[in-house]
Order: structure tokens, then sequence, then C-alpha cells
């Protein structure tokens, strides 16, 4: 029995014939692990990262779950301290139906209508390798200046990875949040980290959300994010609106809330994403 094998034994608690390495992640390793009895699972280690990641992505998933909208892999084993490790059930991936984006689309309505008790979590949790404080606010703009904005803006300022102008300009947007979120929403069941790459088509070819970063928030947050990078159709969208019809001024909100996973690319990323992040901030200071 291998090194990995043996871990994966004892972290499952139950036998395991093979384990072998499998593409995807960005910043974690991934196998196929295969049980005696021929159970495939999925597992994920961060080398090196903080020991709450996987306990904290565990209990994303189980918090999607509970929402009985799209699929998300069942949670089988993790660990609590130490190198973190997470073991999943195994999807196998198969082409996209006929009708992938419509079942996308409502099912992504029904998980934000699902609500969430508060704007936040109560528990702090990672986008990628970052920390992402989750504490509770009243009103969804203080939540979204204080929770989200503010401590990207301080991660960039001590890696000194934005301009100084660019940094007072933020200072001033976090200041002046409530006069561009518009209507204050229901609380929403959110993904988070809801681009292309955490997205897969199951054994039948219907959606599942994989790598959460959660929280109680805004549900346009999600479309949004969906927005920025790309890879959704606009029956995706058109489906949700069927769903849950947006508030005016959506379009022109954007922008704002594409301000968040931004701002995380240049505290992981750096690079072009700093005039990205200067091109949204021009728009609203």
């Amino acid at each position: 029995m291998t090194r990995a094998e043996a871990h994966y034994e004892n972290l499952i608690g139950r036998p395991v014939r093979r384990v072998a390495p499998v593409s995807g992640g960005d910043i974690g390793n991934s196998v196929r692990i295969e049980l005696k009895d021929g159970t495939p699972l999925f597992a994920k280690h961060y080398p090196g990262g903080e020991s709450a990641m996987s306990a904290a992505e565990a209990h994303g998933l189980d918090w999607l779950r509970e929402s009985d909208s799209l699929r998300v892999p069942l949670v089988i084993a993790t660990t609590s301290k130490g190198d973190p490790y997470l073991v999943l059930e195994w999807i196998e991936q198969c082409p996209r139906v006929d009708k992938f984006d419509e079942t996308l689309g409502r099912g992504l309505a029904a998980l934000h209508q699902s609500g969430a008790p508060q704007f936040g979590l109560l528990r702090d949790n990672y986008i990628g390798s970052l920390p992402q404080r989750n504490d509770s606010r009243k009103r969804w703009s203080e939540f979204y200046a204080l929770e989200r904005i503010a401590p990207q803006v301080e991660l960039s300022r001590r890696s000194q990875r934005l301009p100084l102008d660019l940094e007072r300009k933020l200072e001033r947007l976090i200041e002046t949040m409530s006069e561009h979120c518009g209507p204050e929403p229901r609380v929403a069941r959110l993904h988070g980290d809801l681009w292309s790459g955490n997205l897969i088509a199951d054994d039948r070819g219907l959606p599942c959300l994989i790598d959460p970063a959660v929280y109680g928030g805004h549900p346009e947050m999600d479309l949004a994010m969906m927005r920025l990078f790309g890879g959704f159709s606009a029956r995706v969208f058109d489906a949700y609106r069927e769903a849950a019809p947006l508030e005016p001024g959506f379009e022109q909100r954007t922008a704002l809330w594409q301000l968040y996973p931004l701002m995380v690319h240049v505290n992981l990323f750096g690079g072009s994403y700093v005039t990205q992040v200067e091109q949204v901030v021009a728009r609203y200071v």
C-alpha cells in the first residue's frame, strides 16, 4: 500500500484499492480514489494551505445542498487540522443535455430564494486561497462595503498592489456604498464564486456546483460573477429571470458587484486586474 492510499484509507475509514492523480483545481492537488468495493471518490489536498480550508469548503457544499435546488457533491470526509484534505463523491462528467442552461438558471434562482438567516455567515471561509470574512451586517450596503471590499483593500495595501490614488478612491467608495447599492434585497443563499470553472455537467448531463465560497448576500452577486468571466449563455439568465425577476437597475449595479472578484484577483494575481478595478471604480467615484 502506498503512503497516499494509507492516508486516505485512514481518513475515509474504508479500504482503499488505489489513488491516482486527476486534473482540476487551481490551488490544490486532485486525485481519484477507488475503494476496494469499487466505489470511486474524489479528493483534494491543499499543500501548505490553512487547516480550516477543507472544513470551510465542506460546510459550504453542505449549506448549498440544504436548498435542494441544484446538485452539489456529497461530502465524504475532511480534515480539521494539519494540511487540508477534502473527500467527495465521484461525479462522472458527461456532455450537457439540451435543458442544461434552463435547469441551471431556474436552479440558481431556487438556490437564491431558499434564503439565508443574515448577510454573512456564522463562520468565515475562503474565496480561492484568500480568507473571506463573513461577519453579519444588518444592511447589504454595509456588508458589501465592510466585509467584502474593505478587507480586499487592506490586503492590497499590505502588498502594495494598487496605486495610492486608487486606494483612496476605493476608500471613498466604501464610505458612500449605500448610495450605489439600489433597493435593499432579500438575503440570498449564494454560491459566492460562480465562474464557469466551478460548474460541471454530472453523469446525467445536468448542472452540478463545485468549489463554493458561500454566504448570505445579494442575489445579483452570483449573476455578476457569471458575467465577469463569461461561459454562461443568455438562456441561463433568461431562465433565472423567468423564475426570479430582477430589481430595476441590475445592469447598472453589475460592475459594482464585479468589483469584489476583481479585487480578489488583484490580490491573488495582480497585473491586468488593477486596470479593471480602476475602470469599475471610475463609474462610482
